[in-house]
């Protein structure tokens, strides 16, 4: 997942004081003089931080007050341009700080976010509703086609215009005020659900002192929980953990029922357990004051307002795709059910199939009908050649370069660096690669970025602002080689589809650059890279073991008919999550939510199965509640729809790396980033609009364009249209 910070922050009237002597003596408020201008981790403080806001903001103030003092009649260059390359020490030193507090956070830096959100959140409302500011952008607007505008301009135009309007321009100052009061309570309570699912998730320790209850645990597992162990000083013990690298391999392959079954409850109630890290009135209250937010701007809902700026445009087309494609994987993963049901009486008669089943059944089950153990491909995925293969894989297609450097600092031991080259041999960009998980990181997988690519003083002809981009992963080290399974190699590639993205971004404005696309579109290139990563003529130049062999083809054979297998299992949790979100910010500031039951009744609506809970549940969904994903979720879903009609453009020539198609979706998709509405970028790409039939013949749910089904159009007679002709 790319985790977002968009940062349209301006005028605050409070002014902050800072000395000449604080901006001397602070790093974040200076020039850095590093190579490719890095950031110097071991220079900043956590003191640092508030500090460096506070006069970050009180510069960005005095740029938004010249533009808006500007005696010139405002035009798109000294209002829009102008006021898109404003606040850059700003987003400077707040991607520095949440890239911190996401992948190496602390005491000293959860108690900087409780004081500097608030103030980033009043900042950014002091910019969406300054009205004289607003009446600069209206005229421009307004004179449009005055002016000679190229479509990039006007995008940016009309997106920055829209902006102010869906954040209250138009409101009465009443109006103003409360919607003020409303982000800043969210903010806070944002903050505190995000740093309650890390402490619920950090906390939790499974400790194994049996060595009879590893039982069915592959070695590099029990090695792993090993060294965790000994790191707490408890010897002769393995501990296990909520992070998915420990906890989803222990579900998958421990024979002590009992023991899956602490682990998995204890993973579906985080932040749920009426403790002081519970998030359930937490959610309850971000629920209704976005409910609120919305109505005060005129919508029905939270996910109306949200979706409106979406490739989805209205919740209604978001659940009917979510909808049609949850008759396909329900009706699916009760077939599942019912097989992991028959191996699980084999094992525990009388017992009833669980949650804390699914994983292990759902293996035992791969390797009775395929003779595949996923463990057997692990030994074939090290984790640099894994990286290794990605890259070479990114070249191929677009032709990036990645060279390693050792003269960058860097904020943890065990991450890289790399400069990224294109094919003249030029500076295109730097990628962290981050690979383990460690105490101060966030769960999951994500991409960001330090520095986001831009042109200088928005002239095309001007020197590009080459990105700085970080990918982050939470793989379970090992002694001597870290391997990893098939399913966490296309991870690697996942957010590498992401940075290659934004190192192929080419848009003028620091808005129009690929960091800002819709969500419905940005997981499209980061879902497409996954697709080569199985594919056999990409796997024999990266899946090796220690001793040089390649893959066997019997083996990639076993990954390529295992691959669409418990797909029904897979898919419903996913479909769930976005369900329930969706669900969630669809309600009104005056219903009642009691979470819990909200969420039991969600799940009946879409008769999901009771041993499969949403991918995230309620309290520890924070891709909604921290990330930029609220009311969007089903993005994922929308998204995977694209990259699956995307790599059939590959495929319909028969070429894999088809130079010509890797171009055009570089042109049209990859480097255009911001510049254009969504819908159109992916419409000159691929000549038409996308079908969903790909999505569900890869998950191996529909294998034949006659069957019948849905295209998600959104018009809701699902029934009555044919797979082969629907499109969304």
């Amino acid at each position: 997942m790319r985790k977002i910070i968009l940062l349209l922050a301006v005028a605050v009237l409070t002014m902050f004081s800072c000395t000449k002597k604080d901006k001397e003596s602070n790093p974040l408020l200076q020039e850095w003089d590093t190579e490719f201008k890095t950031v110097p981790f071991s220079k900043i403080k956590s003191s640092d931080y508030e500090p460096a806001f506070k006069k970050a903001i009180q510069i960005h103030n005095e740029e938004i007050r010249k533009i808006v003092e500007n005696k010139e009649k405002a035009n798109f260059e000294n209002t829009i341009a102008a006021l898109d390359y404003s606040g850059q020490l700003l987003t400077r030193v707040s991607k520095v700080f949440f890239n911190m507090t996401e992948c190496n956070t602390d005491s000293e830096l959860q108690a900087v976010q409780e004081k500097v959100s608030p103030m980033l959140s009043s900042h950014e409302d002091e910019l969406m509703l300054n009205e004289p500011l607003f009446n600069r952008i209206k005229t421009v607007w307004d004179n449009r086609s005055k002016e000679n505008l190229d479509e990039e301009q006007q995008h940016l135009l009309k997106k920055t215009y829209d902006a102010f309007i869906r954040r209250g321009a138009l409101l009465s100052k009443e109006k103003k005020e409360e919607l003020k009061k409303i982000n800043g309570q969210l903010t806070v309570l944002n903050d505190k659900y995000n740093k309650n699912v890390l402490a619920e998730t950090k906390n939790y320790k499974l400790i194994v002192s049996n060595k009879e209850d590893l039982k069915g645990l592959p070695d590099w597992l029990i090695e792993s929980a090993k060294e965790t162990a000994e790191e707490m000083d408890g010897k002769d013990k393995w501990v296990f953990t909520l992070d998915n690298a420990s906890c989803l391999p222990f579900l998958t392959y421990c024979d002590n029922r009992e023991l899956r079954k602490e682990i998995f409850l204890a993973r579906i109630n985080r932040a749920n357990n009426g403790n002081q890290y519970d998030n359930n009135k937490i959610t309850e209250q971000i629920l209704s004051l976005r409910a609120k937010f919305a109505e005060i701007l005129g919508y029905k809902s939270f996910a109306s307002w949200q979706l409106e700026e979406r490739m989805a445009k209205t919740p209604g087309r978001a659940d009917s795709l979510l909808r049609d494609c949850l008759v396909y994987a329900i009706k699916s993963a009760k077939t599942d059910a019912d097989n992991f049901q028959l191996l699980l009486s084999q094992d525990h008669k009388g017992a009833k199939l669980e949650g804390w089943d699914m994983y292990y059944y759902a293996e035992k089950l791969k390797k009775l009908r395929y003779n595949f153990d996923e463990e057997e491909t692990r030994p074939y995925f090290e984790i640099e050649n894994v990286k290794q293969g990605c890259f070479n894989n990114i070249s191929r297609l677009y032709g990036l370069k990645f060279e390693k450097l050792d003269n960058i600092e860097t904020y943890a031991k065990d991450v890289d660096v790399y400069e990224v080259k294109n094919q003249e041999n030029e500076h295109v960009g730097i990628l962290y690669f981050d690979p383990y998980t460690r105490n101060g990181k966030a769960s999951g997988a994500w991409c960001d970025t330090y520095q986001a690519q831009y042109k200088e003083n928005g002239k095309r002809k001007k020197k590009n602002v080459a990105p700085i981009v970080t990918v982050c992963f939470n793989f379970a080290k090992q002694k001597g080689r870290t391997t990893l399974t098939a399913d966490e190699a296309k991870t690697v590639f996942h957010e590498m589809g992401h940075a290659t993205n934004e190192f192929l971004s080419d848009g003028t404005y620091p808005s129009t650059s690929a960091t800002v696309v819709p969500t419905d579109l940005v997981e499209c290139a980061s879902q497409l890279a996954e697709h080569w990563c199985m594919q056999a003529e990409v796997l024999k130049t990266y899946a090796k073991n220690e001793a040089g062999q390649i893959i066997p083809q019997s083996l990639v054979n076993k990954i390529a008919l295992a691959e669409s297998f418990n797909q029904g299992f897979m898919f419903t949790e996913l479909l769930a999550a976005a369900y329930l979100d969706l669900k969630m910010h669809s309600v009104s500031s005056n219903d009642t939510i009691i979470l819990q039951d909200f969420e039991a009744n969600a799940m009946k609506e879409i008769n999901n199965l009771s041993q499969i809970p949403p991918r995230y549940r309620s309290t520890y969904f924070t891709h909604i509640f921290g990330g930029g994903y609220s009311a969007g979720y089903y993005c994922y879903i929308w998204s995977e729809m694209l990259d699956a009609d995307a790599f059939q453009a590959w495929k319909e020539t028969g070429n894999i790396f088809n130079k010509k198609i890797s171009e055009k979706f570089k042109t049209f998709i990859l480097a255009k980033g911001g510049t254009n509405d969504a819908d159109e970028q992916y419409f000159r790409f691929r000549g038409k609009k996308p079908e969903v039939k790909y999505m569900l013949q890869n998950r191996g749910l529909v294998f034949a364009a006659s069957n019948s089904g849905t295209g998600g159009s959104g018009s809701g007679n699902s029934d009555n249209e044919d797979l082969e002709n629907s499109e969304q």
